[in-house]
């Protein structure tokens, strides 16, 4: 006979819910250094320390964050707060994950408009930017360490590089097919995919208040589904809609609304893929910002707790202020941040309490690993593709835009070399890759080093 399912249990009087509040409310302000740091901070202090979950539970997470569009760091911490609480679990774990963030970048993409210009300003931004570069190779080797285990998947990666960075492909693209690829590997070759690991096995350590062995207790059913799905279309799309009707369909915050709504359902594989495809449209397509400032923007999220998506607020701050219609551009470029802000997090609320409870009940499906393998796979392509641009536009003055049939490559002047930041780029790669700093104790010592270079002097740009 087949073993019947493990009953549910209702774990909410597990964990006293104002415990949870501070316990998320002192992670918040924990969440620097990207997304292996946000997701190594929730181990510790959940699995490692609290035992509120167990391993296999956390990995289980993660790995469905992982496979959703968006910030999977923000997106565990809802998950990990409904198994707790239920949806104002994960309502209070996923906000408080976002909102020191959103107060500190708001406060610092002010500071760049207002004194973005001067010289001691522009100095340290050319130090943060440089870091970036490091920063962002250091992040394509952690998750090609961990994804990239065989060639049929290096391939996959090297080929997702070439389709964004040579010819062009839309990267939504790029990931759809990956993940087409990810579960053919799975179906016919897999070999080719990696196999259990020690994480998988029996957990360590004492028994977590939510155990392994038993399932959530809100079961999955249409009746529920249609009603997140209701409430969270409403929630998101209510303020869009408004904003529409009263500025306009060719207003700079529908504009911006409906193209990080869209942007917050394609973009997978996490903070870095997303940046490929905002870099991208933000600069190229709608002009809200240059490439430089769109790096400045990423150091500046490096700099903050929280999700380094955060970086669309930056986005929205300058294009609304450059372009604000008939508001005042201060009011305008505020307005414009929480909108872009809130369309970008709300569906991540949306995909975890939506899917959760069928998550539970999927544990170990292979078709869906297998998918989620093909993607990871290809995120790695695509956050060197990510550096590459960044690279451009950081260390040289000058492009020349290559458009040749089916290529469609923007290569640098190699003339106009900057040497300020290539330096500080290399003190960057040596105190993260030899002395194995911590990216926030780096993008430090970067700064100091990009206001030493302008008050001696030194050019910049």
């Amino acid at each position: 006979m087949p073993t019947p399912p493990p009953p549910a249990a209702d774990q909410r009087d597990g964990v006293p819910f104002g415990a949870a509040v501070r316990t998320w409310f002192l992670i918040s302000l924990q969440t620097f250094g990207g997304p292996a740091g946000q997701i190594a901070v929730m181990q510790r202090a959940l699995v490692e320390e609290k035992r509120w979950i167990g391993q296999r539970r956390f990995l289980h997470a993660l790995n469905y964050c992982t496979l959703l569009p968006g910030p999977e760091a923000q997106q565990l911490a809802t998950y990990i707060g409904w198994l707790l609480h239920g949806t104002r679990g994960g309502l209070v774990a996923g906000g408080l994950f976002v909102l020191p963030g959103v107060v500190a970048l708001l406060a610092l993409s002010a500071v760049y408009v207002q004194f973005g210009t001067t010289t001691g300003v522009t100095a340290v931004f050319t130090g943060l930017a440089a870091a970036v570069l490091a920063i962002v190779a250091q992040a394509v080797i952690r998750v090609g360490k961990k994804a990239l285990d065989s060639r049929a998947l290096v391939a996959l990666a090297v080929a997702s590089f070439v389709a964004l960075a040579v010819f062009g492909v839309p990267f939504p693209l790029v990931v759809g097919v990956a993940g087409l690829a990810g579960w053919a590997l799975g179906r016919w070759r897999p070999s080719a995919l990696p196999g259990p690991t020690a994480a998988d096995g029996p957990d360590a350590g004492p028994a977590p208040v939510i155990s392994d062995d038993v399932l959530h207790h809100e079961a999955p059913s249409a009746r529920r589904s249609l009603r997140v799905l209701l409430v969270g279309l409403l929630v998101w799309g209510v303020p869009l809609t408004a904003v529409a009707l009263l500025t306009g369909g060719g207003s700079v915050f529908t504009e911006q609304g409906l193209f990080f709504s869209g942007a917050a359902v394609v973009t997978f594989g996490g903070a870095y893929a997303v940046l490929a495809y905002v870099a991208q449209q933000a600069v190229e397509v709608y002009g809200w910002l240059a490439p430089r400032e769109m790096v400045r923007g990423l150091a500046l999220a490096e700099t903050t707790p929280g999700p380094l998506i955060m970086v669309v607020q930056f986005v929205a701050f300058l294009g609304a202020y450059r372009d604000p219609g008939d508001l005042d551009p201060w009011v305008a470029a505020v307005l414009a941040s929480l909108l872009v802000t809130w369309v970008t997090f709300v569906p991540s609320f949306l995909f975890v309490l939506l899917g959760a409870p069928y998550m539970e009940r999927l544990r170990g499906n292979r078709s869906l690993s297998a998918a989620l393998t093909g993607i990871t796979a290809a995120i790695v392509g695509v956050i060197a593709n990510l550096g590459v641009y960044f690279a451009v536009h950081t260390l040289f003055d000058r492009t020349v835009a290559l458009d040749d049939g089916p290529l469609a490559l923007e290569l640098p002047d190699l003339g106009t070399l900057r040497l300020v930041p290539l330096a500080i780029a290399l003190v960057a790669a040596v105190l993260l890759f030899r002395l194995r700093w911590s990216v926030l104790r780096t993008l430090g010592v970067c700064a100091l080093l990009g206001l030493a270079a302008g008050l001696a002097g030194l050019p910049l740009a």
